[in-house]
């Protein structure tokens, strides 16, 4: 099964390093024509091979070079005391990707939010007392 995308489109794309429109300037009061087309990028994106997990758990940490996620499952979330979580993916990114993930990530929680209501993240504030 695969998903086709264009740069710039809804959550599942990805969004590619295609090139940049060409800006325009102003000589004399007229604007110049753009010298090049703006190219988009298309992007095929297989997922015969993709496993899913679930986690619960991220850590995040970066060198100046990249952003390292590392993603797992908490079995104990509201337990005490010293726990060992085990990390089960790493992904590491650009920080541009990076970007490009904070980015589609706030634009789908705002989508759900204003669907479902807002996400508490507090457990405190979302217990209620009986």
């Amino acid at each position: 099964m695969s998903k086709k995308g264009t740069e710039g489109k809804d959550e599942g794309t990805e969004q590619g390093g295609g090139t940049p429109a060409p800006s325009q300037t102003s000589t004399g009061g007229a604007a110049a024509a753009p010298t090049q087309a703006q190219t988009q990028q298309q992007i095929t994106i297989s997922d015969e091979n993709i496993q899913a997990h679930y986690a619960n758990f991220c850590r995040v940490s970066s060198t100046p070079e990249e952003l390292v996620l590392d993603l797992g499952l908490n079995p104990q979330p509201y337990a005490t005391g010293p726990q060992t979580i085990p990390v089960s993916q790493r992904i590491i990114l650009n920080h541009y990707t990076a970007k490009r993930l904070l980015s589609a990530l706030s634009m789908a929680l705002q989508r759900h939010e204003q669907a479902f209501g807002v996400l508490e993240t507090d457990v405190r504030k979302r217990v209620r007392n009986q």
